[in-house]
């Protein structure tokens, strides 16, 4: 198919996008390219289809210019197609509370418009993704072990957040391809270690283990493949704090070492740094970092979530 076809397929079937609705397309210069057939199915369904450029974020998480940022809260439906993640800044959240649908679609290539997570049946991942977020909702504290590696860490209070691929409703927002539940961990409560093996954000897809220490909701020390960049990108101040624990639900998805896909993977399970004041945490920190890791198990308040990756979603 042609790929403008694929798109108008995605827009119909993830955004609901009806003729006469006003469709924004924003991109930076690395994904123009990829954009373009967005904007042409936008066109194509007889929306008022626009797109807007603006030049490449230094890493996720970092606010668009402010034009963009008014332009997302005035659309009906709107999709972020750039190399780094718009998903957790204030300019998406202000625009989903304003009633935007909205699709983050962070460094997304051909490859994944084609194949992987994006061919999900995504009826099945919202049901196991709503499951999945449910326990998180009523959980107040949540174990990950891997490998003899252990993190705990506090959840009581916070809300889960389905990222489901399905956004047709005024509001709704998440990635695509999508599949997730996920979480703001309390502040100042994780501690342990982290054994990460499937992909981290800025690094790629990992060839070796990455062991990651974490005391008092802090990230302190990182060895092996990736540590010295990613400690890079996190800065020594708010970006190293624990941000997100979230759980992959979409069993099409790949670990291709593009973590919009990656995180998504059934059977793995991502922790993130960095920035969560727009899903409930209270931290700004300008930088969001995934990294995923797979086959773990997961406990919530002492009751099996997960074991070696499997899903427990009965419990």
């Amino acid at each position: 198919m042609d790929l403008t076809e694929v798109c108008e397929g995605i827009l119909k079937k993830c955004l609901g996008l009806k003729a006469g609705e006003t469709f924004l397309v924003v991109t930076d210069d690395l994904e123009k390219g990829l954009a373009e057939p967005l904007y042409k199915a936008g066109q194509a369904l007889g929306a008022e289809s626009m797109m807007m450029v603006m030049k490449e974020r230094k890493r996720s998480g970092e606010e668009p210019p402010r034009a963009i940022a008014v332009a997302l809260a005035e659309a009906d439906a709107a999709v972020c197609i750039t190399q780094y993640s718009l998903t957790h800044t204030k300019a998406r959240k202000a625009a989903v509370a304003g009633g935007t649908r909205l699709a983050t679609m962070p460094g997304i290539t051909e490859d994944m418009f084609l194949k992987g997570a994006i061919t999900a049946d995504y009826d099945e991942v919202r049901a196991l993704t709503g499951q999945v977020t449910g326990l998180l909702d009523r959980g107040r504290q949540a174990t990950i072990e891997k490998e003899g590696h252990r993190l705990t860490f506090s959840i009581d209070g916070r809300k889960g957040i389905p990222s489901t691929g399905v956004y047709r409703n005024p509001g709704e927002s998440g990635n695509l391809p999508s599949g997730e539940a996920f979480i703001a961990p309390v502040e100042g409560t994780a501690s342990g270690e982290i054994l990460v093996d499937g992909s981290v954000v800025g690094v790629g897809r990992l060839g070796s283990e990455l062991l990651l220490s974490v005391e008092n909701g802090r990230l302190i020390g990182a060895e092996g493949e990736g540590a010295e960049r990613l400690l890079q990108i996190l800065g020594d101040g708010k970006g190293r704090s624990v941000a997100e624990f979230g759980i992959g639900t979409n069993r099409w998805a790949r670990i291709t070492g593009n973590v919009l896909e990656d995180e998504k993977v059934y059977g793995t399970v991502h922790i993130a740094f960095g920035s969560n004041l727009t899903f409930g945490g209270t931290v700004e920190a300008g930088v969001h970092i995934d990294c995923v890791f797979k086959h773990p198990d997961v406990t919530i308040d002492g009751q099996t979530l997960m074991k070696q990756g499997e899903i427990h979603s009965d419990k």
